[in-house]
């Protein structure tokens, strides 16, 4: 009896360090640098919430919006490099803004210690109800017989989505002028109520109410039609011939150790692998895309050259 007690005592006291370890670790914090409901939170809130379980730790979103991003990866700069805090960045503020700002506060490259690379994505070109009916070169058509009228609507200025809207403006002759709003949610409404006659987003912000028949995604961005979007076409098959595609990468503060990264990476990569998270991500109109810290760091590299060009054509002299 003395012997059953004391085996009890012991898997007690083994047991009880074990839970608590798990319930005591301080929480990871994944910044977005955008209001809720946009693209980049609800991956980061997908991806948390299988941290959860894969790590064994509280996870948890944190938005800090401002300046398309910026502000975020100023905050997760300062950050210590203790794997506790990290921000899930859209390619934006790393590949564009340096062209942009001549004094930026951070260093894209060197300040920032990559991760994974989790999705890639094309971009939603989405008419609301302030546009005419028809495809996409009849909206543009519309658009150059109504200048006044000809504006398109981003996640803010300084995006990717900014520049592809330039982008598709200059490759179809048509003058355009971009609307910058606080993220993605915003820009939504004020296209649905017609404030607004064209979207250029992710398909995150518009799919569902595609879906609903609210709005129509005219066109997607990418080399081949979206897997979620079968039968939108592509730029190129509505008759312009342009390309842009970006991406979502995990970061954490310059100085985080080599070991930790790799050990958040790894969960990441296991999370992708998943069918059911695959599924989430797809039915959005992204593409899981896991690459560990030197794919995203290539990514980002190969990211900024190609935007080099396209920015320095839009006439944009950095401030």
């Amino acid at each position: 009896m003395k012997r059953r007690i004391a085996l009890a005592a012991i898997a007690t006291a083994v047991a009880t360090p074990l839970t608590s370890f798990a319930q005591d670790k301080p929480p990871i914090r994944i910044l977005v640098g955008f209001p809720p409901g946009g693209s980049a939170d609800v991956v980061a809130r997908a991806l948390a919430d299988k941290l959860k379980s894969s790590l064994n730790q509280t996870v948890i979103v944190e938005n800090k919006p401002g300046a398309a991003g910026r502000v975020a990866l100023g905050e997760i700069r300062r950050a210590a490099p203790d794997g506790q805090t990290l921000i899930l960045s859209p390619s934006g503020a790393l590949v564009i803004a340096p062209y942009l700002f001549k004094n930026l506060g951070y260093d894209p490259v060197k300040d920032f210690a990559p991760i994974a690379r989790v999705v890639t994505f094309d971009f939603a070109v989405t008419a609301g109800p302030g546009a005419p009916a028809g495809d996409l070169k009849a909206v543009l058509a519309w658009m150059k017989a109504n200048p006044a009228k000809a504006n398109y609507a981003t996640p803010g200025a300084g995006t990717v989505p900014h520049f592809a809207g330039l982008l598709l403006a200059q490759t179809a002759g048509v003058a355009i002028t971009h609307v910058a709003y606080k993220g993605g949610a915003p820009a939504v409404q004020d296209l649905l109520g017609g404030q607004v006659p064209l979207m250029i987003d992710t398909p995150v912000e518009t799919i569902e109410h595609h879906r609903a028949g609210k709005l129509r995604i005219l066109a997607v961005s990418g080399e081949a039609r979206s897997r979620a979007l079968p039968d939108v076409p592509t730029l190129r098959e509505a008759g312009i011939n342009m390309v842009a595609d970006a991406f979502f990468g995990l970061y954490g503060p310059p100085g985080l150790p080599p070991d930790m990264a790799t050990r958040l990476s790894n969960a990441v990569r296991d999370i992708l692998r998943a069918p059911d998270m695959q599924d989430r991500i797809y039915a959005l109109g992204l593409v899981p895309a896991y690459g560990n810290a030197d794919e995203l760091a290539a990514t980002q590299a190969t990211h900024f050259k190609r935007w080099d060009a396209p920015v320095k054509a839009s006439g944009i002299t950095p401030e």
